[in-house]
């Protein structure tokens, strides 16, 4: 699901305005990535409370983007949870430790939600819909997929970020983690948690939960994610539970992000279909996982094999 026309043209503008301003090299000094973010997002989950669930047609069956045997998919996926700015001290819905306790949680046998993403792949011909034996696989973790953690507090995050500020941080983030070559990256994607009170990319009044993009660096392209502060705008917005539950929201949100970021990982060569990414065909559909760690609000995703929206493998 894209962004409105108009937003998109004002991204295009600003990407061009930053491509006049060139691109800085790295310096040992510095050891941070100059990004040139992306004139459009993807996967931009609609902000709203509580909707109706529904199953979707046939018609949103998945096709691959690109014959390419990179940038496709994440075969071995690695999230970096970056908790961005200063006021990250003050977290009264208790998203830090939700978010790290559902990565860790997030692999093996009882995480029958993620085995969904195992039948995409990467490396088969443009169109395909169903990958077989054939291509580069998505592997199901078999260990906590979270490759990293870090708390930024050297200064306060944005009011306001702006797409080039959140993708910067992406950038900073590879270089906290030494991801500095392209090869880490073709599975690291990086999380940019926005603390209580911001608005990055206008968040709420833009009517997203949350969205993800790609951008390049000098560290070569890095897969990343926009998340608010979604417990911010009330218990209900972005799940379809209505209980209340505050990190709901935000877990449904980037279950939706992170399997779409594995599955359409420089968007959108990726697996789309006529509903759009993986996530974007099953807004409408949350279920309670229970994984190692906890309980978590996992968003339903589109599977090719079972020719519908589902919640397990």
């Amino acid at each position: 699901m894209r962004i409105s026309p108009l937003k998109a043209a004002t991204r295009i503008l600003a990407a061009v305005a930053l491509a006049a301003l060139g691109t800085t090299s790295l310096t040992a000094a510095t050891a941070e990535a100059q990004p040139a973010p992306a004139a459009a997002h993807h996967g931009v989950k609609p902000l709203v409370h509580g909707a109706a669930q529904q199953q979707r047609a046939s018609t949103d069956t998945l096709k691959v983007g690109s014959s390419a045997s990179q940038g496709v998919v994440s075969p071995t996926p690695k999230v970096y949870l970056v908790f961005w700015g200063a006021q990250w001290s003050s977290d009264p819905a208790g998203v830090a430790t939700d978010m790290q306790n559902l990565f860790k949680g997030l692999y093996g046998a009882q995480d029958t939600w993620g085995t969904i993403l195992d039948q995409y792949c990467e490396g088969v011909a443009k169109g395909t819909v169903t990958c077989g034996s054939k291509g580069i696989h998505v592997n199901h973790p078999g260990s906590s997929p979270l490759g990293g953690v870090w708390f930024d507090n050297s200064a306060a995050a944005p009011g306001s970020a702006t797409t080039a500020q959140i993708a910067a941080e992406a950038g900073k983030a590879a270089a906290h983690f030494g991801n500095t070559t392209q090869t880490p990256n073709l599975n690291a994607q990086y999380v940019v948690l926005s603390p209580t009170g911001t608005h990055p990319d206008g968040f709420p009044n833009s009517g997203f939960c949350a969205w993800h993009d790609y951008t390049t660096t000098s560290y070569g392209k890095l897969a990343y994610t926009n998340l608010p502060y979604i417990p911010d705008s009330g218990a209900g917005a972005c799940t379809t539970f209505t209980d209340g539950r505050p990190l709901s929201g935000i877990e449904s949100t980037e279950t939706h992000e992170y399997a779409e970021t594995v599955t359409d990982f420089w968007p959108s060569i990726g697996w789309n279909g006529g509903g759009g990414e993986i996530g974007d065909a099953c807004v409408q559909l949350d279920a309670y996982v229970p994984l190692s760690t906890g309980t978590f609000d996992l968003q339903g995703l589109w599977s090719n094999s079972a020719g519908k929206c589902v919640t397990h493998g």
